[in-house]
């Protein structure tokens, strides 16, 4: 009888503790959390929208505990829009939160235009009431205005100032014999689906002060980093006397395309102190092209330069280097050129020619053994030459001349961070191998715009200071 009694003892207790758990804590000292106390959004264009953010309310009794309201003050006037455990409203009352559990509040905004050309300022906050206490959630974001292009043909001659940033969706197009001219300072972002083609002739004349900025349109964390978040410029067949002077192309698809004009007597694309960034594809891509390139760096894209089907190139002060990144692993060369090109199992072959002087070739973190590859096939006028390079490689390159290079000299770049993904690519060591080892060439200045040694420049785009 006794255990009898003992067994309904602890059963009922049993019962009264889980009574207990299944119970509302009415303290005002219930222990309630949020994962932040500020939601922050970054640079979000006007009437273009933002990613969506969130954060959670975490119910840290043992107990059930019902909140009595959560609320976006600024309800349907806000800028921000709240979602709540799947509920889209600016308000709900009574929520029940389990013990120990949690809640999820999803955020968005939406920026109308504003007057202003800087960016903006928006905030409002959201409320949680229980048990007689009230806290609040943060929101903040910068809206910016813009001149937003849709499907857009530039079919005149065109010049935009930097007075408001560029954001293209859907696609931006020069249209042939015409020009459009880049102020110093201008930048574009183009939307995921929104290639910038160029038909015509396109003249970015950034300064080091303002530089020209092409980039995607997010600009949210984690999307701001992201590769192939646009899909890049594209210089048709068609495409002449194009510029880019003091420009940043980053996180495209295939940041720069150059097609077929290698017949040209000038070249179809000069580029000059430009930084050519975490490109998906390529950095650079040339099919047959005439391009020249000075004092440019070109790092941490799949195929920082890829020239294909011959053409017709010349790369100064150049630094083309790639590291294993939180976006792309460093599969491939950081230097391809073919004189020929596969369609559908017929090949093609033109000439190649080819002068790659004062450069750095040089990967690291990845699975690469020749960083400076050169295919050729055919019959047909071939000139390459590497002069005054740093390359780095595991079998000594074939189809090229070799003139006074450096093979496998580490470069000794200022700074490589891999766990913080920080990447400075200047060189201050006086004993670095390419110091000094460089051959006099026309230009006076390196990607900083630092003055150059005339007769013995250092190797890459930066000079030693």
């Amino acid at each position: 009888m006794k255990n009898i009694f003992l067994i309904l003892g602890f059963i009922a207790s049993g019962y009264f503790i889980s009574c207990t758990r299944e119970n509302f804590i009415t303290s005002a000292d219930a222990r309630l959390s949020t994962s932040i106390d500020t939601l922050k959004f970054d640079t979000v264009f006007t009437t273009a929208g933002s990613v969506t953010r969130h954060f959670t309310v975490v119910n840290e009794n043992d107990q059930k505990l019902k909140l009595d309201k959560i609320k976006l003050m600024g309800g349907s006037q806000s800028p921000f829009k709240i979602n709540i455990n799947g509920s889209a409203v600016n308000e709900l009352n009574d929520i029940t939160l389990a013990a120990n559990d949690s809640l999820y509040i999803f955020v968005s905004v939406y920026v109308d235009p504003n007057a202003g050309n800087q960016p903006f300022l928006l905030s409002d906050s959201i409320q949680i009431q229980y048990n007689g206490n009230t806290r609040f959630v943060q929101l903040q974001a910068y809206g910016q205005n813009a001149v937003f292009l849709n499907n857009t043909l530039i079919s005149s001659n065109t010049t935009w100032s930097n007075t408001l940033p560029y954001v293209i969706l859907g696609s931006l197009q020069v249209d042939t014999g015409i020009t459009l001219t880049l102020n110093p300072g201008v930048k574009i972002y183009s939307h995921a689906n929104a290639p910038f083609i160029v038909d015509g002739t396109l003249v970015a004349n950034g300064n080091i002060t303002q530089q020209v900025i092409f980039a995607g349109d997010r600009l949210d964390d984690p999307y701001i980093n992201f590769p192939a978040s646009w899909p890049g410029i594209y210089f048709s067949d068609v495409s002449t006397a194009n510029q880019l002077n003091f420009t940043v192309v980053k996180n495209a698809y295939q940041a720069i395309t150059v097609s077929g004009a290698a017949s040209l007597t000038n070249s179809q694309l000069w580029m000059q102190q430009c930084i050519i960034d975490n490109a998906y594809q390529s950095g650079l891509y040339c099919l047959n092209a005439h391009v020249e390139v000075n004092n440019c760096l070109f790092s941490n894209s799949k195929n920082n330069i890829f020239l294909e089907l011959g053409g017709k190139y010349r790369f100064t002060n150049c630094t083309s280097v790639s590291y294993s990144t939180n976006y792309l692993l460093h599969h491939t060369p950081v230097l391809a050129t073919q004189n020929y090109t596969n369609i559908s199992g017929l090949i093609l072959t033109a000439p190649m020619e080819a002068y790659f002087i004062n450069c750095i070739f040089w990967g690291d973190n990845g699975d690469v053994d020749n960083e400076i590859v050169f295919n050729r096939q055919g019959p047909d006028a071939y000139v390459v030459n590497v002069e005054n390079c740093i390359y780095k490689t595991t079998n000594t390159p074939e189809n090229v001349q070799l003139i006074a290079s450096l093979a496998n000299a580490d470069p000794a770049f200022d700074s490589i961070d891999l766990n913080h993904q920080y990447f400075d690519f200047r060189i201050s060591n006086p004993f670095a191998p390419g110091i000094d080892q460089g051959q006099a060439t026309p230009f006076l200045y390196d990607l900083d715009n630092k003055t150059r040694a005339v007769n013995q420049t250092d190797m890459g785009c930066y000079e030693k200071q």
